[in-house]
């Protein structure tokens, strides 16, 4: 199964497409989609919206997951992603795919087993799952690798196997 992870952005919106089978995992393509700072907001939604609509061409992904938001302290930067977000699910809509969201703290657990796991901590387990001698770059597409494996790990559990039937 090919599964691309998402890491919802304005300024830069991560990526990873991620190879699953069985207990087997292989890292296919990363990276980010990104918008310059200073740019009309609806120009930069544009931009992510006709790249994201490309990936999704080019990945030809079995399975979409996606970063659900967490709002923190900064509301007006939460109100930007949101926007992102959108975009992004319509060009997956679009597309005809299927879409699963997943919020941090289940990432969290089901790469390194622990709900309140650092980012250093998953961005590790990350890097062993895959076998990969440093993790990507930027931080964004790393997150995203992370969103796809949880997508991977999650869909393939008995629970979800036990839903579906």
């Amino acid at each position: 199964m090919r599964i691309l992870g998402i890491d919802p952005g304005y300024g830069i919106t991560g990526f990873g497409l991620v190879e699953a089978d069985r207990n087997q995992y292989k890292l296919l393509h990363c990276g980010a989609i990104t918008t310059p700072a200073g740019m009309d907001f609806s120009a930069r939604l544009e931009i992510i919206y006709n790249d994201m609509t490309e990936l999704l061409k080019m990945a030809k992904p079995d399975a979409v997951a996606i970063e659900e938001l967490f709002f923190g302290q900064n509301v007006t930067t939460g109100i930007g992603v949101a926007q992102s977000r959108g975009v992004i699910l319509l060009a997956i809509r679009q597309a005809g795919l299927e879409v699963t969201s997943y919020k941090p703290m289940q990432v969290k657990q089901a790469v390194v087993g622990y709900g309140n796991a650092t980012k250093h901590q998953v961005m590790d387990m990350t890097r062993r799952i895959l076998n990969l001698s440093q993790m990507p770059k930027p931080d964004d597409a790393a997150d995203a690798i992370a969103i796809a494996l949880c997508h991977a790990r999650s869909s393939t559990s008995l629970i979800a196997k036990a839903m579906r039937n």
